[in-house]
């Protein structure tokens, strides 16, 4: 990170509490764009999902996802399941910035997160941000993840934020391609063969949207 303090002590870097956002969600879900921001139609079923964000007391829940990702997936390069105090440290460092993180909840349960970090360490890079998603096995393929990336969207926008990257581990992670296809990125780049995890050798796609103005003019404001 280029920006905050991840050092800082653990309490220092809680949001208080932000009531959340109350939405419903079926398989499959396409959203629509429209006038460059995101309208999300979304039916009534009986149990609705909480997007909010994210609190000290999620991060085992946080672990825990991210550790299935870690040793079954090939949208993260990591090859080892980082620790509690590694995982709260790194949320910490998120928020000291001053960027996102989410969470999505139904019945108490943790669905998956996503949260917004900086693309590059240095200044120039200020105003362009990389997004990261992470899900249950059970809650993929369900419409979570295209909500939690449409507020993540929607988030940065309103901080200032107006480039989105999306650095996709695996060409075939065609579930992350098309949510981010779905919410506006168009393919920018191919890495090809850059990771070596599960004794193959892995792509990276990388996707872009722009935020408010864009390049359209300059930025008003140093938003992290």
């Amino acid at each position: 990170m280029g920006r905050g303090d991840p050092t800082r002590t653990r309490a220092a870097a809680v949001d208080p509490p932000v009531p959340g956002t109350l939405i419903r969600v079926r398989p499959n879900l396409e959203p629509s764009i429209i006038n460059s921001s995101i309208s999300i139609v979304l039916p009534m079923l009986p149990t609705p999902m909480l997007l909010r964000s994210s609190t000290a007391a999620d991060v085992p829940a946080l672990r825990d996802i991210y550790a299935h990702a870690v040793t079954h997936g090939t949208g993260t390069f990591e090859i080892d399941v980082p620790g509690l105090d590694e995982m709260a440290r790194r949320r910490e460092a998120v928020l000291a910035a001053g960027l996102p993180w989410l969470v999505a909840e139904r019945d108490g349960e943790l669905l998956g997160y996503a949260y917004a970090n900086a693309f590059r360490p240095r200044p120039a890079y200020r105003f362009c941000v990389e997004d990261s998603i992470y899900l249950r096995p059970q809650a993929q393929g369900a419409g979570v993840g295209t909500a939690l990336l449409a507020e993540l969207v929607a988030r940065c926008q309103a901080a200032g934020a107006r480039q989105m990257l999306a650095v996709i581990g695996d060409s075939d992670n065609l579930g992350s391609i098309g949510v981010h296809r779905a919410l506006g990125f168009e393919a920018c780049g191919l890495l090809r063969s850059v990771g070596w995890k599960f004794d193959r050798w892995l792509d990276v796609v990388l996707m872009q949207r722009s935020l408010g103005a864009g390049q359209g003019r300059p930025p008003a404001q140093r938003f992290a």
